[in-house]
């Protein structure tokens, strides 16, 4: 990790990488590798020791840097020392602003940002937050937030919008603990609390499941597919015969490519399971992909601009515009499995590593790690086959 002595300048605080920085007399400047930045100052505590008999020097919270600017922090800093020097813990006896849940929240936001690998995910936690929490505690005091205040904000959802409750006391709770860390708040989280006491009524969630083709249905699709004009067309057929998700086709890009080994390798950073999947190339995809590498773009399926790839709701309107209105892009997964299940003659792992799925727990696969390509590549060889009409593949 960087170090740097000395005093910090207001550029410093903006600029530095990762690393613990020193402004002198106990206050760091901490930059998490995501990028986040936060105050902490280091007091010894006059008289008091910790078990090795040892001055007990103890790290405190002061905030975030994108909230707490640099002379407020070393304001801060120097009453942590005044208090120490007098023989008392700052935890308990320091006299400072406590933030409200909103700007622990907004702050929270923005320290996870680099951590989401989809950027809507990241904006749906914040709005979340600002449609049921801020509302109701969002000017409170994160130290005056209890059971009572946890309730306020989750009761009037819990039933009638039970899966978006169920995320608001995940988020809530996150914020609530990062409150804590940072010295703003003491105890148990309540969020804790109100679920482990199950004080909320118990709802039975609803599995809602991708509507999908029948796989029946998945060869006369594909053949009126086939006759559409467009990128979004050829993507569509793409994701058919590779059983991917919907991003993980779009943002398909040529060096993923090994056409030598007939290899499309989608990085662990483009999965859903944050791991590395390999799709092997079958003829279908091969004369699918062929025409397009003549556009010379570095995404595979481009977009309106130049090297940018096809928007997310491409497929799905290019199914609406085809009068197929109760069918989902992603339901193609689950076509592909159902063909697997009633007409293959392979293992379940194979067709659910097709997919990309986990197989088997963790200490499962920390022994059986090949992902079966070979084998996976006969099964998606004929389902390419099933798919562009072949009755063999059957």
């Amino acid at each position: 990790m960087a170090y740097t002595s000395g005093k910090l300048t207001k550029n410093l605080v903006r600029t530095l990488g990762p690393g613990r920085h020193g402004d002198g007399n106990g206050l760091y400047l901490v930059v998490d590798p995501s990028g986040a930045r936060r105050w902490i100052v280091r007091v010894t505590v006059k008289g008091q020791r910790n078990r090795q008999g040892k001055p007990n020097r103890t790290d405190f919270g002061l905030g975030g840097a994108d909230i707490i600017t640099l002379t407020v922090a070393r304001e801060r800093a120097l009453e942590y020392r005044r208090l120490a020097k007098q023989g008392l813990n700052p935890k308990y006896h320091r006299d400072k602003e406590v933030p409200c849940f909103e700007e622990v929240a907004r702050q929270v936001h923005i320290e996870r940002l680099p951590t989401w690998k989809n950027p809507k995910h990241g904006q749906q936690w914040i709005n979340t937050l600002a449609d049921y929490a801020f509302p109701k505690i969002g000017r409170l005091p994160v130290s005056e937030i209890d059971q009572p205040e946890v309730l306020q904000v989750l009761s009037p959802i819990w039933t009638e919008k039970h899966e978006t409750a169920r995320r608001v006391a995940q988020r809530m709770k996150a914020v609530l603990d990062v409150a804590r860390s940072r010295g703003f708040r003491e105890g148990e989280n309540p969020v804790t609390v109100v679920m482990d006491a199950r004080v909320l009524p118990r709802v039975k969630a609803k599995v809602k499941h991708h509507n999908a083709m029948r796989w029946q249905d998945v060869p006369a699709f594909y053949a009126q597919l086939s006759r559409q004009s467009g990128m979004a067309a050829k993507a569509l057929m793409f994701t058919c015969l590779t059983g991917c998700r919907t991003s993980e086709v779009l943002q398909a890009v040529w060096e993923e490519f090994d056409f030598d080994e007939l290899v499309w390798t989608i990085p662990e950073a483009r999965t859903k399971t944050g791991a590395e999947h390999r799709v092997p190339i079958t003829d279908q995809m091969s004369a699918l992909l062929e025409p397009l590498k003549t556009l010379r773009s570095e995404c595979v399926f481009e977009g309106q601009r130049r090297h940018k790839p096809l928007s997310n709701m491409s497929m799905l309107m290019l199914l609406r515009r085809m009068k197929i209105e109760e069918i989902t892009v992603h339901g193609f997964r689950s076509a592909f499995r159902d063909w697997a299940s009633e007409t293959g003659d392979l293992p379940r792992e194979i067709a659910e590593m097709s997919l990309g799925h986990k197989v088997g727990s963790e200490v499962e696969r920390a022994y059986a790690r090949s992902d079966l390509l070979h084998k996976r590549r006969d099964l998606m060889g004929r389902w390419s086959d099933f798919c562009v009409g072949s009755r063999a593949a059957i």
